[in-house]
């Protein structure tokens, strides 16, 4: 049987931030250069962002907390708090996410239960804990406590491939798998003033949310997600254009400006690899129908979409993410693949319907996946 992605489901926090008020509150901040206030300005205003979400209540205007830990209302102030607040902030508003997800996700599989899950995979970059998520998702789920756990951490905005590519070797090996793999991501959590580029250019289009997933070979009658081939690729340059750093205020994110050009110059050789698994998709990119594409800003799916010949049409799932959702890190692509199931499924072709997905990360890591939609099978 193949390994199926059986569904995708999402959690979200409950606060919502505005592209233009956070742009305005970041420039008012009493540290900035002139130049740092044209990059907030610019970053803010070119991201195609107007929505995001945040686990911190207190990030908008019409917070009135007590004691404020990250903003201020009263001041407009910007607060920077140490590496260990926000870790425990991400600790107890984290773990909602991954619960809300997950079991939304088992959830939609009605003829799963708890007992039949034999795998958990948590995915954060963003926060650590022990015991993890992984843990938690057992206690809260009532999985059997035998149940095998995994989590992949700190890897960044492509996570969610080596975590789907693991369940899908799971299940290729027991065949009678079940794998729950839970993305989380707490991005806003290291928002701080600053005058850096790459620190603005976060500022401008992280966000929070979570998404999980259920992947299995056991026979069932619904549609999904085959799960093909995954593929690994690092491009030659750009080891220093992207990384993920601890510092003592937060997480320090290096998004340089140049990663959209690398992309630009190396996508095509990092989809050779993964698009040689069928040699019938390699002559003409925009001949495979869906493309779930991790929208890491504006300008990197502006570059995939112009070096790889794709419809506006073929672009509108990442975008769309963008624009309501932001960049979540490894969430987001999920989030991207959420939207082509939920709109492909209906009218897929019996054979199915080509997906071709990538992620980009720290290294630079460019990650692809080639996935089939299945419609639903009559029984």
């Amino acid at each position: 049987m193949p390994v199926m992605m059986r569904t995708i489901q999402t959690a979200l926090p409950p606060t919502i931030l505005h592209q233009g008020p956070a742009r305005d509150v970041f420039a008012a901040q009493p540290n900035l250069t002139r130049l740092g206030q044209r990059l907030i300005a610019t970053s803010f205003n070119s991201a195609e962002i107007s929505t995001r979400r945040t686990a911190l209540s207190e990030l908008t205007l019409d917070s009135r907390a007590e004691d404020p830990v990250f903003f201020d209302s009263a001041t407009g102030l910007l607060l920077s708090p140490s590496t260990k607040v926000r870790n425990e902030i991400f600790a107890a508003e984290a773990s909602k996410l991954f619960i809300e997800s997950a079991r939304k996700a088992l959830e939609a599989c009605p003829d799963l239960g708890a007992a039949d899950i034999t795998h958990v995979i948590t995915v954060s970059c963003t926060g650590f804990y022990n015991p993890g998520p992984d843990y938690q998702l057992v206690r809260a789920l009532g999985l059997h406590p035998s149940t095998q756990r995994y989590h992949l951490g700190f890897m960044g905005c492509y996570a969610a491939f080596p975590g789907l590519r693991a369940a899908k070797s799971f299940c290729e090996a027991d065949p009678n798998a079940v794998v729950l793999v839970v993305c989380v991501e707490l991005c806003s959590l290291h928002v701080r003033s600053s005058n850096n580029p790459d620190t603005i250019m976060g500022s401008a289009i992280f966000a929070d949310g979570g998404a999980a997933a259920i992947v299995t070979a056991r026979p069932y009658q619904g549609a999904g997600l085959r799960l093909d081939h995954f593929e690994t690729v690092l491009t030659p340059v750009g080891e220093e254009s992207m990384a993920w750093n601890i510092g003592d205020e937060g997480f320090e994110m290096v998004l340089g400006t140049y990663v959209p050009h690398i992309i630009d110059d190396h996508i095509i050789g990092a989809l050779e690899p993964l698009l040689a698994h069928d040699p019938s998709l390699a002559e003409t990119y925009a001949d495979i129908p869906h493309w779930g594409i991790h929208p890491g800003g504006r300008a990197i799916l502006d570059r995939v979409q112009k070096r790889l010949e794709l419809s506006d049409e073929q672009l509108v799932p990442a975008r769309r993410v963008l624009n309501e959702f932001g960049n979540m890190s490894s969430a987001t692509v999920m989030f991207v693949l959420k939207d082509i199931m939920d709109k492909a499924v209906p009218e897929a072709a019996p054979e199915g319907e080509r997906v071709c997905a990538m992620a980009f990360g720290p290294g630079l890591t460019v990650e692809t996946s080639l996935m089939t939609v299945l419609p639903e099978r009559p029984n």
